[in-house]
């Protein structure tokens, strides 16, 4: 097929005279019907290959973005185009809801943006699912890989919702993604290699620098490092606590710094994402919760005040400096001290046998023919299991074909109605009076608002759900009711032969040692390559699978002649062994006395996630932080208190539980 002449279109909707490098050719093969994935750095164009192609296609482009500001940022950009594009989230009311679906269902919206969870909206299926769709744009893509660095479980059901929703076209967007990545993010929606575009991951403009520090030497070679640099600068912090008291450091010294974390209310980080962008601000010391919905061209650098996360991780945040072109500078004050920390995340979302057999457990007890419900907050807090590493067991249950998701559900539908019943009924002719007056009668009105009973409406009158909710919604958009739904319930389908198997607890179990492993691994390996004694942007860019770099930048401390060891600041301070054995027997006899927890299940995992302050949910509504065992080895790694703990349980068993 012959290439389109694209750049006619580009200057007349987006005002670029020409298109970055990879832009062109993911647009040339959108139009010509290939699914398509497309790998370009951070602040280099991606969003520009959905935002041309969807003013070319007949129907919607649907946008899965894992950000609201993100999404933010990218309608108050279209918008300023001319393009008519919107959201679908939390931060709109009822009213602005009801508008944006007028909107899409007319045609008048381009573009929809959505996060992935949306398509668990009961309210939204039905919707969306009479909405005539020309492509699904997932964007940070590399989300849909357990490979990946940022895996998201919902993720996994995208492909699908696609053929659910008949939509011919894909367009995967991700700034970072390995060989091992890219081809599972291909493989998952069937996109051809010939149809991934990758563009140069090597950024020269990037100055790299890793600085060896102890504890002591951190807060003075900050300042000095900003003091030296020019324009603004973000600095990246493990800790929302970290955040605060940094950005209050640097106020001291005379800077005009702000600290930015997801502890905030959403207005308030509102706000200093917009002083930030408005130049109000000359640095941010945030945590990764800033950054994804900043497009701020003129970031001179990027420090990290604490070891970042992964490998992946920190390429994302330094690729947030520069994206001007010109010169940015980014540091990394770098020891171990902080190791524990990021160790500590992955640990606290490893779920324990008896947590999963909990799980699976609840499958075989709860239930009925052949269908299982359930809601994640009540069986997470139930089996003890983080509500992400609980979203990831049920998406590995339905891998292993044990159960097979067959809806979703709100438990509840309440209505206010806006006009009077007689009012709302006489816009209708007599079949659909009939139909809404069932749904009327079986509501139960307390003062204003009314429970929907759906088992009754369907017993007198057998009902469709879906056309039910159908009207509701109808009803709803129309300004004759106020509807608000909760208790978002899951509906599987059972297979209890394999449910049954008596290995199932324990193969999920190593499924979850062999990811955590991978994860800490991932950890080794980011030291490791702060630690190189060879280039450090041409390894960068080897490990993203970018063959083309300079094997020699110039541009980066190892270049310099600078290697980099990382070590602790200080040798690690135990608390004494009676001291932990104290705290373990008091913490055991709340759990029992408080969450009638049997001694068999206060493991010695538990028992360490308790010493080292990660929270579970078992934790919940305790005394338990208020004890001074709580926390009390946060400093310390997880895999040597754990070691600890088995020792002090085999030595003393009669004195800790």
């Amino acid at each position: 097929m012959q290439p389109m002449n694209l750049v006619p279109a580009l200057q007349s909707t987006f005002s670029f005279d020409h298109f970055r490098p990879g832009q062109e050719q993911t647009i040339q093969q959108l139009l010509s019907g290939f699914s398509s994935l497309a790998i370009f750095p951070t602040g280099s164009g991606k969003s520009l290959c959905y935002q041309f192609t969807a003013t070319q296609l007949p129907h919607l482009t649907l946008v899965v973005s894992p950000l609201l500001a993100l999404m933010k940022d990218q309608l108050a950009f279209l918008q300023n185009k001319g393009i008519a594009a919107a959201s679908i989230d939390s931060s709109l009311s009822a009213e602005e809801n009801q508008q944006v679906m007028a909107d899409v269902r007319s045609g008048k919206i381009k573009i929809l943006m959505i996060s992935v969870e949306r398509f668990k909206n009961e309210r939204f299926r039905q919707f969306i699912g009479s909405v005539a769709i020309s492509m699904l744009v997932v964007d940070e893509a590399h989300c849909i890989s357990e490979w990946g660095h940022n895996f998201r479980p919902d993720y996994l059901k995208l492909p699908q919702y696609k053929a659910e929703l008949n939509i011919p076209l894909v367009l995967l967007l991700t700034a970072t993604a390995t060989k091992k990545v890219k081809r599972d993010m291909s493989n998952k929606f069937a996109i051809a290699p010939e149809h991934v575009v990758q563009t140069g991951f090597y950024r020269p403009n990037l100055d790299l620098t890793v600085l060896p520090i102890t504890d002591q030497q951190r807060n003075q070679t900050l300042l000095n490092i900003i003091q030296q640099q020019q324009g603004t600068g973000i600095v990246y912090v493990t800790l929302q606590n970290t955040a605060e008291t940094v950005a209050e450091f640097l106020q001291r010294a005379g800077l005009n710094a702000v600290a930015y974390h997801a502890g905030f209310d959403s207005e308030q980080r509102k706000q200093i994402q917009h002083q930030f962008m408005a130049g109000q601000y000359d640095v941010v010391v945030a945590t990764i919760a800033f950054g994804m919905g900043i497009d701020k061209s003129d970031i001179r650098y990027v420090i990290h005040y604490d070891l970042p996360k992964s490998i992946e991780n920190y390429s994302q945040e330094i690729g947030r400096a520069g994206r001007d072109g010109q010169h940015a500078n980014c540091f990394v004050l770098a020891n171990l001290d902080g190791i524990n920390t990021v160790e500590n995340f992955v640990y606290g979302d490893t779920p324990e046998l008896n947590g999963i057999q909990a799980v699976i457990d609840n499958i075989r007890t709860e239930s009925q023919n052949g269908q299982w419900e359930t809601q994640i907050i009540p069986l997470s807090n139930a089996s003890n299991i983080r509500q992400l590493a609980l979203k990831t067991l049920l998406v590995q249950l339905e891998v292993m074909k044990a159960i097979k998701p067959v809806y979703s559900y709100f438990a509840e539908f309440k209505i206010k109605l806006i006009e009077s019943k007689d009012a709302i009924l006489g816009r209708f002719n007599e079949d659909r009076q009939l139909f809404l007056n069932q749904i009327f009668e079986h509501t139960q009105f307390k003062k204003i608002w009314g429970t929907l009973n759906f088992d009754s409406l369907y017993h007198a009158y057998g009902s469709d759900r879906n056309r039910v909710i159908a009207a509701l919604e109808y009803l709803d958009e129309q300004g004759l009711i106020q509807l608000e739904t909760k208790g978002m319930t899951e509906v599987y389908e059972v297979n209890m032969e394999v449910i049954h198997q008596t290995n199932l607890a324990s193969d999920l179990t190593h499924y979850f040692a062999e990811k955590e492993t991978s994860e800490i691994q991932r950890i080794a390996a980011m030291v490791r390559f702060f630690e190189l004694d060879s280039c450090l942007s041409w390894n960068l860019a080897r490990y993203f699978d970018d063959q083309a770099a300079p094997q020699h930048c110039g541009h980066c401390s190892v270049c310099r002649g600078q290697i980099a060891k990382l070590q602790f600041s200080q040798a690690a301070v135990w608390p004494e062994d009676q001291f932990l054995i104290q705290n373990i027997h008091a913490m055991t006899t709340d759990l029992m006395d408080k969450k009638g927890l049997a001694a068999k299940d206060i493991s010695p995992a538990l028992i360490t996630r308790f010493l080292t302050g990660i929270s579970v949910p078992v934790f919940a509504r305790t005394q338990l932080r208020k004890m001074s065992g709580w926390a009390s080895c946060e400093h310390l790694r997880y895999r040597e208190v754990l070691e600890k703990v088995d020792k002090l349980m085999e030595y003393g068993d009669s004195n800790v539980t």
